[in-house]
């Protein structure tokens, strides 16, 4: 697709509410107008992350498409993995409209979606169907009125594991209720351990993530970080959206995503570094919005990175620009691939 016309589709997007833009792209994708270019790959570029080979190390964070209704042109536009959902075991309708709101001048979003999805009964229906060429994974999390939340991340992992290559547990959404608090020490502790116990059942174990809120004192992030070696999760994604206000104007309620996020999630993501020295891969998510951005995360301590909330603003041509923006500046600072280029500035961070 060129750019210009990109350019005309993200200037009639916004002139819609935020919602159905969002649902217009996924639209317009599905009619196969995206760019398709597939993902830009080199040697520098490629990576390995808890096992899984990646093209590249530009991820598509989940909440894009929660639902995998996209996943075919979503897999080709660039992405070395992409992620879907959150989906929970039982359909949910989310929060009451309008729940997402567009702050243009700080190229930031404020969400309050609630975890809106299809159910993975469905979502496991689409993804069966997927293609193999992208690495796949799966956000999950449980129904906000469930009774036992553990239970509805085992049942989601159980029932979708067959056809995703990694699932990422979300414990850090602040639009469901009291999920934050599933990241402490004791709760953390008896989720991550039913679940991995569930993995270890299953007849093709997938690597499982856990993804974190930005939010998180220091001595969070001790429990966190000692309870995740402990379980042996693959990964930590860090991180969600936050709570803060802070470099915005809006008062909206709801997780704030985009450009205000990047130095705070940038700062959490290389202190997990400094605490985990390498013993779990860390995933660097919150503002990337070009290819200094993304590399900063890789120099901070992350093996791969994710964006979404850039997407909305610069469009899906933006995720070649920065795989290709990342081996520039591998190749500038004499980096013979990514993983030689992570955490070697994460001091600068601290």
């Amino acid at each position: 697709m060129p750019r210009f016309v990109e350019r005309i589709g993200l200037a009639a997007l916004r002139v819609l509410s935020p919602e159905t833009a969002h649902g217009m792209a996924l639209l317009t994708l599905n009619m196969g107008l995206g760019p398709s270019p597939g993902p830009y790959t080199t040697p520098l570029l490629r990576t390995r992350l808890a096992g899984l080979d990646l093209p590249n190390p530009v991820g598509l964070a989940a909440g894009f498409d929660k639902n995998a209704t996209a996943f075919s042109p979503l897999t080709k536009a660039g992405f070395g993995f992409v992620e879907f959902g959150t989906a929970t075991p039982h359909p949910q309708t989310g929060n009451p409209e309008p729940r997402i709101f567009r702050l243009t001048k700080e190229q930031a979003i404020i969400n309050r979606f609630g975890c809106e999805n299809d159910g993975m009964r469905v979502i496991a229906k689409r993804l069966k169907r997927r293609p193999r060429e992208v690495k796949i994974g799966l956000n999950i999390g449980p129904n906000k009125d469930s009774a036992d939340k553990t239970a509805d991340y085992v049942s989601v992992l159980s029932h979708c594991a067959p056809h995703i290559d990694f699932a990422t547990l979300n414990v850090s959404s602040p639009n469901t209720e009291h999920l934050r608090e599933l990241q402490g020490k004791a709760a953390l502790t008896e989720l991550l351990g039913r679940v991995m116990d569930a993995r270890a059942a299953l007849d093709r174990p997938v690597p499982v993530f856990l993804k974190i809120a930005p939010d998180l004192d220091q001595y969070a992030l001790d429990g966190i970080c000692a309870v995740s070696l402990s379980a042996g999760i693959d990964a930590i994604v860090a991180t969600n959206t936050t709570v803060s206000r802070n470099g915005v104007h809006s008062k909206e309620a709801g997780g704030l995503s985009g450009a205000p996020l990047f130095k705070r999630s940038t700062r959490i993501l290389a202190q997990l570094s400094l605490r985990l020295d390498g013993r779990i891969p860390l995933i660097g998510v919150g503002g990337i919005s070009c290819a200094d951005n993304a590399y900063a995360k890789i120099q901070a301590g992350a093996s791969a990175v994710q964006l979404y909330t850039a997407l909305e603003f610069h469009g899906l041509s933006l995720v070649g620009k920065i795989a290709e923006g990342v081996e520039l500046r591998l190749r500038r600072d004499g980096f013979a691939n990514v993983a030689a280029a992570v955490g070697s500035a994460r001091n600068d961070w601290l």
